[in-house]
């Protein structure tokens, strides 16, 4: 699936769906070079589960916990992360559980010791905005997927046409 993000009011809105469509649990995978709006995406998904704070790029804490009524998530920014075992020393095993919901950037630099994601969303800079594609890796992530399908809100920003990034 491959997702239109004009602006960046559209993005946000569509991490809103997105993570209303995730239902609290998973691990969607953030990809995109520097400044694709990883972070931004990341708000939106927050919101959409009801966070009113704010949402701050965990660059330097590896990672971010967001304790909700509903749920539990966890914001992972890898990007400075310089061996995937420093997973392991900020007990990230006892984060990636079935009832909680991860968000990972750039989750290469965890190659080894992630599980594997349900969704990994690629952010590609498309002229002044961005086009979002969607991947599923298992039975929730292809859920999520048909739920995002089906959302009157987003068709006018899906399109089905092109390749997916390299």
């Amino acid at each position: 699936m491959r997702v239109r993000l004009e602006n960046e009011e559209r993005q946000v809105a569509f991490g809103e769906r997105l993570g209303q469509a995730l239902a609290w649990r998973g691990r969607l995978y953030l990809e995109g070079e520097l400044g694709a709006g990883k972070t931004t995406l990341s708000r939106g998904i927050l919101r959409g589960l009801g966070h009113a704070g704010a949402v701050k790029s965990p660059t330097y804490t590896l990672v971010e916990p967001y304790e909700l009524p509903q749920g539990r998530v966890y914001h992972f920014d890898l990007y400075r992360l310089a061996d995937p075992e420093e997973l392991e020393f900020i007990g990230g095993r006892d984060l990636f559980t079935d009832d909680a919901l991860c968000i990972v950037e750039w989750p290469s630099r965890g190659a080894g010791w992630l599980p594997v994601a349900d969704l990994t969303l690629t952010l590609l800079l498309q002229e002044s905005g961005r086009v979002a594609h969607l991947e599923a890796h298992s039975e929730h992530g292809r859920d999520v997927i048909a739920r995002l399908s089906r959302d009157a809100t987003l068709m006018q920003m899906i399109s089905e046409e092109g390749e997916p990034p390299q």
